[in-house]
């Protein structure tokens, strides 16, 4: 049994020892993880859905069931859970296994691939090179990087075919099929995205295939993460984070966490950060700010962080935090996409919000200010 298999079978164990929990497995997983502080004027609750109901619904009517939840979900925290969603355990193991032996290599290997141009957005990013925030102010952002930059590496890793911006891979040799087993799982990745988006479509009042020409052109990002472990006194100096309060940018983005845990989002009611468990099985899902540009921000682009995890005690005055590993998959537009609010998310009384802005300007403009 792989590691994401015990999780699985952990998750249906628990939720069937819930009173009423065989009814909640068979109506498909019909839970939410709460994330409920102590007193705040109104609650805050990511669901968790079961994306098979849409995937092999035999009606419009059957799909539309699903898609409302995903956009209510999207609606009232930006952030869901999705179960059922089709991604073979097996492929996210074999992910998790390639991404620990690509970080596991020497420094000088890793550093020859380094991340050049916020226009490739491809390469590696070693750790204190990237502060993400969400200023737009490039002096801001360099100090910030300076004081407390974000604890953890990176690679980053976009289509493969694109003529101008190539991918930089390891030496086979450094790490067999790595090349091989990105691509595949890139390519599994923006199948779930392209069924997603249509389930938002439809949420949305609009035709299921609304947005399908608009991001058929694989303009996303899979980033490999690594949290190192870590003293936590150092995480704790100048309000270091492992990453700092953020949105995404771009539609939807995949998290695939393993359980150390460290994800926080925002409560958009009090605006506190509260943990984001790790559920087993599941993939955590955003809105993006493209997304929610484009629904006139129908849909939460929701501030989220990377905290530490509960550490480990090793003296009376300092602890140390476990390593992280995690992979997302930020899904985007095409890049000459125009993203402009959609027809059926504005009218009297409810004007739009922003201009238009393609895919490839508003990203390159954040990912330039973001790294040095």
């Amino acid at each position: 049994m792989s590691m994401f298999q015990r999780r699985s079978f952990a998750l249906t164990s628990a939720i069937r020892s819930r009173p009423n929990g065989r009814r909640l497995l068979r109506r498909g997983l019909a839970v939410h993880s709460p994330i409920t502080p102590s007193g705040a004027a109104k609650s805050f609750s990511i669901p968790i859905i079961d994306f098979s109901k849409y995937i092999y619904a035999t009606s419009i009517a059957e799909k539309r069931r699903t898609a409302d939840e995903i956009v209510n979900g999207f609606k009232e925290a930006g952030f869901i859970y999705l179960y059922g969603h089709g991604i073979p355990l097996s492929d996210i193991d074999n992910v998790y296994k390639k991404s620990a032996q690509f970080f596991a290599l020497p420094s000088e290997v890793k550093d020859k691939l380094a991340w050049e141009d916020p226009r490739s957005n491809r390469g590696y990013v070693k750790i204190g090179r990237e502060r993400v925030t969400q200023s737009d102010d490039p002096d801001e952002i360099a100090a910030l990087r300076a004081k407390a930059p974000d604890y953890k590496e990176t690679m980053e890793i976009g289509r493969d075919w694109d003529e101008t911006w190539k991918n930089q891979w390891p030496q086979e040799s450094d790490v067999p099929a790595f090349r091989e087993t990105m691509m595949h799982f890139f390519q599994t990745c923006h199948d779930l995205h392209k069924q997603v988006m249509g389930s938002i479509a439809l949420g949305l009042d609009l035709d299921e295939m609304f947005f399908q020409d608009k991001i058929h052109e694989q303009y996303h990002n899979l980033r490999l993460l690594s949290y190192p472990s870590i003293k936590t006194s150092l995480l704790r100096e100048h309000g270091q984070a492992r990453a700092g309060a953020h949105s995404d940018y771009g539609t939807l983005t995949l998290l695939f966490q393993d359980s150390v845990g460290g994800l926080e989002v925002q409560n958009p009611h009090t605006k506190e950060f509260q943990p984001a468990h790790p559920h087993s099985g599941t993939i955590v899902v955003n809105a993006g700010d493209l997304l929610a540009r484009w629904s006139n921000d129908v849909l939460r682009s929701t501030l989220h962080r990377v905290v530490a995890p509960p550490s480990l005690k090793i003296s009376e005055t300092e602890s140390i935090t476990p390593s992280r590993q995690s992979i997302a998959f930020f899904c985007n537009p095409n890049g000459g996409a125009e993203i402009s609010c959609l027809p059926t998310c504005y009218g009297p009384g409810n004007e739009k919000k922003y201009p238009s802005v393609t895919t490839e300007d508003y990203i390159v403009g954040r990912l330039s200010a973001t790294y040095t």
